[in-house]
């Protein structure tokens, strides 16, 4: 058989909806807020062939430029020859997620900005830098006999038995 390169070639599996997944789309999804400079996951959609993104842009992560009536515009990534370009492209909202990516970035911010308020009031220097996880502390195992003495080991002697 001859090879095929269409649009949805070698897209099985990834326009596929998942098991206990089939059925129409909730209305939830279309109301989603979405607002310029948000963070957007492309996920297709297989059974809204609408507006559907190209099979590369399945997954990707992207900043929103753009919101339509019934589509948004998303400024996302791709690796052409070992550069990359930013391309934009509009899908419908049906294919959009809210992106988590941001999520611990700004969880930490808050969290920074409690700690200096604190310090502030409290007159004191706070580090807000992540820092590595720093090596365990030492200390002394406790001896199984329980009499606090320390005992020296030394090696039995070489004896040949031949």
């Amino acid at each position: 058989m001859p090879h095929s390169y269409g649009v949805r070639a070698r897209t099985r599996h990834m326009f596929a909806k998942k098991f206990r997944q089939h059925g129409p789309t909730h209305l939830s999804q279309y109301f989603i807020p979405v607002k310029v400079g948000d963070y957007v996951d492309i996920f297709a959609n297989p059974a809204i062939h609408k507006g559907m993104p190209h099979k590369h842009y399945h997954g990707r992560t992207g900043i929103v430029f753009n919101v339509t009536k019934s589509a948004v515009g998303v400024r996302v990534n791709k690796l052409v020859n070992g550069r990359i370009l930013e391309k934009r492209i509009h899908v419908r909202i049906e294919h959009i997620r809210k992106s988590k990516c941001q999520k611990e970035i700004i969880e930490r911010v808050k969290s920074n900005e409690a700690a200096k308020k604190a310090a502030r009031e409290g007159g004191e220097k706070v580090v807000l830098k992540r820092l590595p996880k720093a090596p365990k502390e030492g200390y002394f195992l406790a001896a199984p006999g329980g009499d606090g003495e320390i005992t020296t080991i030394q090696p039995l002697p070489f004896s040949d038995l031949v």
